[in-house]
C-alpha cells in the first residue's frame, strides 16, 4: 500500500487539516472519532492515510505543530495520535514572523522528526508527505520551511508536496513583514518541494461569495474548500481507479519541468450545506466551470494570449464517460 503522512502547520495548517480528515472521515463511512459506522464494506484504501488500532479505531497518519497551543487546544484530540501533537512550550506562537518560527523551531525539530521517522516506519510503502500551512503567518512559513529542508534532507526520494494558503494580494495586510514571509517561505517550497497546490484567500473568499452565497465568510467557511480540493484531488488514491491510484502518477501528469511545481486548483460545484436543493448539473456545464476564472482558487495577472501548459481534469460520480469525453471536445 502506498501511504501519505500529513503534516498539519500553524494556525491555518491545522485548521485545514482538521477539516480535511473530518470530510474524508464521512467519505469512508467513519464517524468523527475514527470508527467504522457501519460494515458496509467499501472498495476504498483507508489505509492510505490511516492505520488502524487494536480497538478498530482508524488514526490519522498526521502530525501536528504549533508554536501556541489555542487552535490544536480547540481540536478533537483523542481522534489524533497525541503522541504526534507539538505545542512550543513557551506558547506565545511565532508573532507572524517568518524569522522567529523558523528559529525558534529548532527547540521542536528533533521531536517532530522522531514522530515523523516513526510514521514512516509503520508505513508499509510509504509514498508522499503532505504538508498543510500558510506562508504568511510565523509558524506556518518559518517553521513550516525548516521542516521542508529537514524532510527532504532525511527521506530525499519521497515526494514532498504542500498546499499552501498565499495573502491577497489585492488587499494591504495588517501584518507589516507578511510579504517578507511569503517571499522567504516561496524559495523553501521552490527548492524542497515536488508540488505546492496555490491558494489564497482573496480567491477563496470569492468563491465563498459567489457559489456559496455566503457574504462574509468565516474561517471554517474558507477551510472547506480548501478541504474539499484536498479530498477531491487525493480521491483516487482513496477509491482506486485504473489510473492515478497512486500520487506520483498525478504529479507526473501535471508537472512536465521539475521547476513548473506550482498547482492552481479549480473545483465545481461547491455545495452551501444550508441549502437543501441543487441543481444537477451536466458534464459540460461542470467542464465550462472548472476552466472559469470564478472557480479557480488563486488570482494571478493573466493576458488574453494566456494558455495552460498542463491540465488533469478528475470528475466524481460520472455515470457515462462519453459524456466527459464529449464536454473536452
Amino acid at each position: 500500500m502506498r501511504e501519505i503522512v500529513t503534516l498539519q502547520i500553524g494556525q491555518c495548517g491545522n485548521q485545514i487539516g482538521n477539516n480535511f480528515w473530518s470530510k474524508i472521515c464521512g467519505e469512508h463511512n467513519l464517524d468523527q472519532c475514527g470508527y467504522q459506522i457501519s460494515n458496509n464494506d467499501l472498495e476504498d484504501r483507508k489505509d492510505v492515510f490511516f492505520y488502524q488500532a487494536d480497538d478498530g479505531k482508524f488514526i490519522p497518519r498526521s502530525i501536528l505543530v504549533d508554536l501556541e497551543p489555542r487552535v490544536i487546544n480547540s481540536l478533537q484530540k483523542n481522534f489524533y495520535n497525541e503522541e504526534n501533537i507539538f505545542v512550543s512550550g513557551e506558547g506565545c506562537g511565532a508573532g507572524n514572523n517568518w524569522a522567529y518560527g523558523y528559529y525558534s523551531g529548532k527547540s521542536l525539530k528533533d521531536e517532530v522528526m522522531d514522530a515523523l521517522q516513526r510514521e514512516v516506519e509503520s508505513c508499509d510503502l510509504l509514498e508522499s508527505f503532505f504538508m498543510t500551512h500558510s506562508v504568511a503567518g510565523g509558524t506556518g512559513s518559518g517553521f513550516g520551511s525548516l521542516l521542508l529542508e529537514e524532510i527532504k534532507n532525511t527521506f530525499p526520494k519521497k515526494s514532498l508536496n504542500s498546499f499552501s494558503i498565499f495573502p491577497n494580494n489585492d488587499e494591504i495586510s495588517d501584518v507589516v513583514v507578511q510579504p517578507y514571509n511569503s517571499v522567504l517561505s516561496l524559495q523553501r517550497l521552490f527548492l524542497h518541494c515536488d508540488s505546492v497546490v496555490v491558494m489564497n484567500n482573496g480567491s477563496l473568499s470569492k468563491i465563498a461569495l459567489d457559489s456559496l452565497r455566503i457574504k462574509t465568510p468565516n474561517f471554517d467557511q474558507i477551510n472547506y474548500l480548501v478541504s474539499t480540493v484536498m479530498s477531491a484531488t487525493t480521491n483516487t488514491l482513496r477509491f482506486p481507479t485504473y489510473m492515478f491510484s497512486d500520487f506520483n502518477s498525478i504529479l507526473s501528469a501535471v508537472i512536465p519541468y521539475n521547476t513548473l511545481k506550482f498547482l492552481i486548483p479549480s473545483y465545481s460545484p461547491f455545495v452551501n450545506k444550508e441549502v437543501k436543493i441543487v441543481r444537477k448539473l451536466t458534464v459540460d456545464e461542470i467542464i465550462r466551470r472548472i476552466y472559469s476564472e470564478k472557480t479557480k482558487m488563486a488570482s494571478f495577472a493573466q493576458s488574453k494570449t494566456h494558455g495552460h501548459i498542463s491540465v488533469l481534469n478528475i470528475f466524481n460520480n460520472v455515470e457515462d464517460v462519453s459524456e466527459v469525453e464529449k464536454g473536452i471536445l
